[in-house]
């Protein structure tokens, strides 16, 4: 990171959340001189990328910055000398992830993005692509670090670290932030006095407590989401509320995805309905990114449109940006990661990786301690772990047989037979975007 500023990538730059990534940078200019921010994207992609491209450079022209805005197809062009590189990525485009949910929903199972069988054919999709731009960045940019957005967050991460000569890699998701932000809500407190201890896997963690300036609100917070006034979910979840004893009997808060496992009937249930009037959640996103694209085309618009909040990835940037500029600056502040386990969780592998809360320094991030997970949530996180172990040796072999045990596995397949069947028709599907299986 010489004195000239810093060189930021982004893979997967033609993505509508690229505009609040834009917007974080220039916030944070002070703290974070970004001097180019290179979007990369495929050839498949080109409309939108060069869309999001002039967004961009009206937004910093707007903000009176020196930030050069590069597109381009040529991703070892872009990754040469970076600083950070960041890659939100969607193999096979939306369209894959139409055939993600609609397919288990087909054979009666929970057609989702990242859990469940749509979950695992995102990762042997995601897999490869990671582990080759992460060679890369080990021959081109070997000091750079790798920040993961694409999700499934963890088991992504997880490979990269375990078949990748780059270990610079961390995990992010915007979930964790979410969660905190929407409690701070719910107590009116200044989300800057609020820590929630977070511990667990990607889209899998719990709250085990939360402090508001060293004292445990965590039973008014169960109070709180467990009120069908005050429902804490994501844009791209069902809002289905919580049972109150339940969660008082659970004592800590779930991720918004918990619902899949703790109400996996309810939410197959609704989501059949969406899939018999042709509406699951892959197409509404279609239609909120069609609309999106639209706006962004403008040549009068130079900030980020408020629409881009309903897309789900709200605080996005600010996971992103915040991550990037604690690195950069050595600041030591705390946020919730997905990185090496190195003994953070004593129930799970040192070498595994966990979403926890770390320490964010110049060298990376450092987990911290949270001991062993109570006995109530650690069967579902183990079960989900091996789920994802697994899947990335599928991913990584293209071995049909662990493909299937990581479907057999996981708890939203409920049926050996039935889990063959979405497997062989799901590579069909995805065959394209599935060399390692051909």
């Amino acid at each position: 990171m010489g004195k000239k500023g810093i060189k930021i990538v982004t893979i997967g730059g033609g993505s509508s959340y690229t505009p609040e990534f834009v917007e974080g940078l220039i916030k944070r200019h002070k703290e974070l001189p970004v001097r180019e921010l290179w979007l990369v994207d495929i050839e498949k992609g080109k409309e939108k990328l060069e869309i999001v491209g002039n967004l961009a450079r009206r937004m910093v022209k707007k903000a009176g910055l020196p930030i050069t805005i590069y597109t381009t197809f040529d991703r070892k062009e872009a990754l040469k000398d970076a600083d950070f590189v960041t890659t939100q990525m969607r193999v096979g485009l939306l369209e894959a992830r139409i055939k993600d949910e609609r397919i288990p929903l087909k054979h009666g199972m929970i057609g989702q993005e990242t859990n469940g069988a749509g979950g695992l054919f995102k990762a042997l999709r995601t897999i490869p692509v990671l582990l080759e731009i992460a060679e890369q960045m080990h021959e081109l940019c070997p000091n750079a670090w790798l920040i993961n957005f694409t999700n499934p967050a963890g088991i992504v991460t997880e490979a990269v670290m375990k078949y990748s000569q780059h270990k610079k890699i961390i995990g992010v998701c915007n979930v964790p932030i979410n969660t905190k932000m929407t409690i701070a809500t719910l107590l009116d407190v200044p989300p800057d006095q609020l820590t929630i201890t977070f511990a667990g896997l990607n889209h899998m963690s719990y709250g085990l407590d939360v402090h508001v300036n060293g004292e445990s609100r965590l039973n008014d917070v169960i109070d709180l989401v467990t009120d069908p006034d005050h429902e804490v979910t994501m844009k791209n979840i069902i809002p289905l509320p919580w049972e109150k004893a339940f969660m008082k009997a659970l004592g800590c808060i779930p991720s918004p995805y918990h619902r899949y496992y703790y109400k996996t009937n309810e939410i197959l249930q609704k989501e059949l309905e969406e899939f018999k009037q042709g509406k699951t959640r892959a197409e509404v996103v279609k239609q909120l990114e069609d609309e999106l694209f639209e706006l962004y085309k403008d040549p009068d618009l130079d900030i980020k449109p408020p629409q881009l909040e309903k897309r789900g990835g709200a605080y996005y940037s600010d996971a992103a940006c915040n991550l990037i500029s604690s690195i950069y600056n050595d600041k030591g502040d705390v946020q919730t990661l997905n990185t090496r386990n190195e003994g953070a969780i004593t129930n799970l592998p040192n070498d595994t990786v966990v979403e926890v809360n770390c320490v964010v320094t110049k060298q990376g991030p450092i987990p911290l301690a949270i001991g062993e997970l109570p006995y109530s949530i650690n069967g579902l996180i183990q079960q989900i772990k091996s789920f994802e172990l697994v899947a990335i040796e599928a991913a990584v072999t293209g071995s049909y047989e662990q493909a299937l045990l990581a479907l057999c596995i996981n708890p939203l397949i409920t049926s050996d037979v039935k889990a063959k069947d979405i497997l062989d028709e799901m590579l069909e599907a995805h065959k394209t975007d599935l060399p390692q299986f051909q």
